[in-house]
């Protein structure tokens, strides 16, 4: 495996490069693709961390694990807390901030706060020709017109290779509670979390896993009090309430919503399907297996057995295999296709990149 450990190192790589380049992060996910693995583990380090300010910048390499604890040390936290895939994909490796931004992991919080993207302030990559483009400041490379953060966000290296990356960050809460409704039919479970998202008291996260419905609240302990208590009142007719407030065992619900701990081990496949929430409870009913919701109803993860046809039975979605044989995204649409391609000759005109 390729492993560069400087950006200019890198530029030098995908300059002499003649053939498709699979780009890595921590190596924590299957991604699909060929080419000679190139990985930017060895361009690492927090660059600029201002508290006062609420911006780091870190080198793409750079573990997430590092960047949250030098953020817990400040009280401040990734708003966006991004996902570790390796329990779900029994994977080694340390997952990487441009790794969590090339593939835009965004975790629970999503409902509400938004996703690594809204988050990012600027970036610099490598693009196919080896050039080191730059979003602010000195610009190595014309790229008037491009928002170059949303580009390169989501984009799963197939415009070029991150070396860094600047986020807004947000101070940690005081206090959390998760609440619990024991809710074991799907579209039960999203009427309850519809309820709590739409109701005035900040929920943080809307998640079901499979029996019970878990809402999270954040913020200063009086105000978590008193919301945790209106929002009981407020879901009475959706069954009872249970509510936990340890910090270290919200935290810990939270992290496995995150991580899909449901779906750990086995050997299903596992499927992630981005849906409207009104339309969560048709795809639940229409596999086999076993299912979990996140984002109020917004993402349904799904454990069917191998060989399950997804894609042809969803009446609703967008369907990525996340786990099994030949791991991939859902189809393109033409005029969606039609816009990357032009994006990819502009960025990867020697088709490096792309999958």
């Amino acid at each position: 495996m390729l492993r560069p450990e400087s950006e200019d190192a890198l530029a030098e790589i995908v300059r002499g490069a003649n053939g498709l380049l699979a780009v890595r992060g921590g190596a924590t996910r299957h991604v699909p693709g060929a080419g000679e693995p190139l990985t930017t583990a060895g361009i690492a380090g927090i660059e600029r961390y201002e508290p006062g300010a609420l911006t780091l910048v870190a080198k793409a390499g750079t573990p997430v694990a590092e960047i949250e604890t030098a953020l817990a040390g400040k009280g401040q936290r990734l708003a966006f807390e991004p996902m570790d895939h390796r329990r779900l994909l029994g994977t080694d490796g340390a997952p990487t901030i441009g790794g969590a931004v090339a593939m835009n992991v965004s975790g629970p919080r999503r409902v509400v706060a938004g996703a690594c993207r809204d988050f990012l302030l600027g970036c610099r990559f490598v693009d196919g020709e080896g050039t080191v483009v730059v979003n602010g400041g000195r610009v190595m490379k014309n790229v008037t017109g491009y928002d170059l953060t949303r580009l390169m966000a989501g984009a799963r290296g197939s415009l070029g290779v991150l070396t860094e990356v600047g986020f807004k960050v947000l101070p940690a809460p005081q206090a959390s509670a998760t609440l619990t409704l024991p809710v074991a039919d799907a579209g039960a479970a999203v009427a309850a979390m519809s309820a709590a998202l739409t109701s005035p008291f900040e929920v943080t996260g809307a998640a079901w896993d499979g029996t019970s419905v878990l809402l999270r609240q954040e913020g200063l302990p009086g105000s978590v009090d008193y919301r945790v208590g209106a929002l009981s009142a407020h879901l009475a007719a959706h069954g009872a309430v249970a509510v936990e407030r340890d910090p270290e065992a919200v935290a810990a619900t939270w992290a496995e919503v995150r991580d899909v701990a449901a779906f750990h081990g086995g050997d299903d496949e596992v499927w992630r399907v981005h849906v409207r929430p009104s339309r969560a409870a048709e795809v639940v009913a229409a596999m086999p297996g076993r299912a979990v919701m996140d984002w109020g109803g917004g993402l349904v993860w799904l454990a069917v057995p191998p060989g399950t046809e997804v894609r042809g039975a969803l009446p609703a979605g967008y369907a990525t295999l996340v786990r099994g044989q030949g791991a991939a995204l859902h189809p393109t649409a033409p005029e969606v296709a039609t816009l990357e391609a032009g994006l990819r000759a502009r960025f990867d005109p020697k088709g490096l990149f792309a999958a």
